[in-house]
């Protein structure tokens, strides 16, 4: 069990440590932290890197040099789910915290299931709602401790320290760690009335590296329902204040929102016996802790504080600089969190949304919600002042991996990919075990239209070789120059979780020097929107791009090529068609300039970067062809591959290898029984659909 870190307990100098007999909680002295126990399960695997190979905690531990190792990834249908904290586990433990802390001022604890982080691990501070617990990320404690430093606010049932007192108790803590690790970004990740306190501490602070993580932040108080209710409350008996929680969705789950719903309306829900009786049972275990949590005075109190923070939060808005992450609910019932949060996000200067539209108000108990996942996918986590795209990447767990493959597996289903792959003598096999298992190896190779190869290639880099592809991809996927029309950010988020980078030669070099699998399209955006008549065919540069890179690392090169494209939709509205109409030109060109444009001094197509969603007819799917050359050994090539001509040279040879992949996959595809999907779907009702089904002979 771990141990509380050694960092300033900031409650004012006259509060006693406490010492509790339970041995739920383990209250610590006053110059640290407090560390409580919640009741330990086992935490998901940790997974790491080595040679652009995954391994989980265990295994990393067990493996001797030359040992294989075994693929967790490979069938993610078994992929269990990662174990947390539950809504009773929440208000078990708050029972057992106001136990403990039944008074006193605000002070921090750490949750002891959160002590496996790394020496480096960013700080955490968890700035909690209008409950004031601080166990609201209960159900992230053990993925959250792997990677950070976790403080939690806890704000005792019966203490009314001001909000303004509230934020300097938290600017204490953020100037304290900022001069002890000055180059450590602290994270605030705050609900509610939380956020409106981190917002205020980032306006205050904005010489502070922070990262503010805000959901459903109380700043629209004022065009909430609640508004409305504070005026009424020195008006209601103190029997009604009792029941007021409870008519105010505090509790998470469909079942009770809908009841507490219907409540506040005036009406009952139009539901069968049983799913009412079933509402009634989930609520009735919840009042008695939320009556607890929130007693009618503490609630009133809370109400007021609530207005006051939104107001102060709104007043410092235009101060803050910090960079933010805006969390918001679609079926918030206490704030309009979604129009908030378009309004914050046209206000922050460095903000993202990410909008969960079947989520309550309580976003962090929610059953489908991962705060470590939104971090990751949103790009959001670095050590240091910028995010290094190599050395902050976390690669997805087990279970991360399988929801991604789940959001993908119609795209599996349909295309039925086949890959090819070379080993060392030349033989052709079906498979990838031809792949060379350490890095670093590049693969180069052709890019289909609108991408439609690169789910199925990286998952089944993953599940077949447990060989992570870091794909280096367009700046689009990453940020953008203005606001506009394209694609939001969020779209990318699994790209980004799957170790995606932006091009350039700085990750360039850190993907190859860091031994890892990475995957480049010289032929870029031109390649992926290409017009009509132009399938299969590379826009390549005319000079070499990667390989003086590669041969630097002795990074083996892996030419592949990729057909299909054109059996599952038909190209009938491109580039040149769009052109041709002004407004859709103009559109265009608006597009094109949101983002970086890359390539500006090249000669010929493949500097054409203009961004533009073709026009595709869907056909009966096809099926997907996938084959990777003999790998090309650069090791010991430095010298000679630093000449201009001999670098030209390998270059054009890898050229050549791809467009002979594509040539091969072409001819022989017409040799496949299973090309359509019909018959591929008639092979599965007889032999299972698990079954790996047949292709062309080799």
């Amino acid at each position: 069990m771990a141990t509380a870190r050694s960092s300033p307990f900031l409650p004012t100098p006259s509060v006693k440590s406490t010492h509790a007999n339970s041995g739920r909680y383990r209250c610590l002295s006053i110059h640290r932290p407090t560390a409580i126990s919640t009741g330990q399960k086992s935490s998901p695997a940790t997974v790491t890197m080595q040679n652009g190979r995954l391994l989980d905690s265990g295994e990393k531990k067990r493996k001797e040099a030359n040992e294989l190792i075994s693929n967790i990834y490979s069938n993610p249908d078994e992929i269990p789910a990662e174990e947390g904290k539950t809504l009773k586990d929440y208000l078990e433990d708050c029972k057992a915290l106001m136990i403990e802390s039944k008074a006193g001022p605000p002070r921090w604890f750490t949750p002891l299931e959160c002590g496996s982080l790394t020496s480096d691990s960013p700080l955490l501070l968890f700035l909690p709602g209008i409950d004031g617990m601080g166990l609201g990320l209960i159900k992230h404690h053990h993925k959250l401790g792997k990677i950070f430093d976790i403080w939690c606010l806890h704000i005792p049932v019966t203490d009314k320290t001001s909000f303004s007192d509230l934020v300097k108790l938290v600017e204490r803590t953020v100037r304290s760690e900022c001069k002890r690790s000055p180059n450590r970004p602290i994270y605030i990740v705050g609900e509610s009335v939380g956020a409106c306190i981190a917002l205020d501490v980032a306006a205050r602070n904005p010489d502070v590296d922070l990262v503010l993580i805000l959901a459903n932040p109380a700043t629209s108080f004022s065009r909430s329902q609640l508004q409305s209710l504070t005026p009424l409350l020195q008006f209601m008996p103190s029997q009604l204040l009792t029941y007021l929680p409870y008519m105010m969705n505090l509790a998470s789950g469909d079942h009770l929102r809908m009841v507490l719903e219907n409540a506040v309306k005036g009406r009952m829900p139009h539901q069968t016996v049983g799913e009412l009786t079933q509402d009634l049972v989930a609520m009735s275990s919840y009042l008695s802790v939320l009556a607890d949590i929130l007693p009618g005075e503490t609630l009133a109190w809370k109400l007021q504080m609530l207005k006051s923070a939104s107001a102060s939060a709104n007043s410092h808005l235009h101060a803050v600089k910090a960079q933010a992450l805006l969390l918001c609910s679609g079926k918030d019932q206490l704030f309009p969190s979604q129009e908030e949060a378009q309004r914050l996000y046209r206000t922050l200067p460095r903000c993202e949304i990410r909008t969960f539209e079947e989520s309550g108000h309580f976003l962090f108990l929610e059953d489908d919600f991962d705060l470590v996942t939104t971090i990751k996918g949103a790009g959001f986590y670095r050590h240091g002042k910028n995010l290094d795209y190599v050395s902050d990447y976390m690669p997805p767990t087990p279970y991360e991996f399988k929801k991604i493959y789940e959001s993908h597996r119609l795209v599996l289903a349909i295309t039925s990919p086949v890959m090819l792959s070379t080993l060392e003598d030349g033989k052709v096999v079906r498979g990838l075990a031809g792949i060379p298992s350490e890095g670093p190896v590049l693969f180069v190779g052709y890019h289909m239209l609108l991408g439609f190869e690169l789910a199925p290639l990286v998952l089944q880099f993953m599940m077949e070789r447990n060989i992570l592809l870091r794909g280096i991809a367009h700046p689009m996927m990453f940020n953008r120059l203005k606001e506009g029309k394209m694609l939001d950010l969020a779209s990318f988020d699994s790209y980004r979780l799957m170790g995606a980078v932006p091009v350039s030669g700085p990750n360039f070099y850190k993907l190859l020097s860091s031994k890892s699998h990475a995957l480049l399209y010289p032929g870029g955006v031109r390649e992926a929107l290409h017009r009509k008549g132009e399938a299969y065919k590379l826009f390549w540069p005319e000079q070499s791009e990667f390989v003086k890179m590669a041969s630097r690392f002795g990074a083996k090169i892996v030419p592949f090529g990729v057909v299909g494209e054109d059996d599952i939709g038909e190209l009938v509205f491109d580039y040149n068609d769009q052109m041709q109409i002004p407004s859709l030109r103009t559109f265009i060109k608006q597009l094109s300039e949101e983002v970086v444009r890359l390539r500006t001094d090249a000669n010929g197509e493949v500097s054409n970067q203009d961004v533009h969603l073709p026009g595709v007819i869907p056909k009966l799917p096809g099926r997907f062809y996938y084959y990777f050359g003999k790998p090309i050994e650069t090791e010991g090539r430095r010298e000679e591959l630093r000449n201009k001509e001999k670098s030209q040279e390998l270059y054009l040879h890898v050229k050549s290898e791809v467009e002979k992949c594509i040539a091969y996959l072409k001819e022989k595809r017409e040799e496949d029984p299973y090309r359509n999907v019909l018959p591929r779907l008639l092979y599965q009702a007889t032999h299972g659909f698990t079954a790996q089904i047949p292709t062309f002979e080799i």
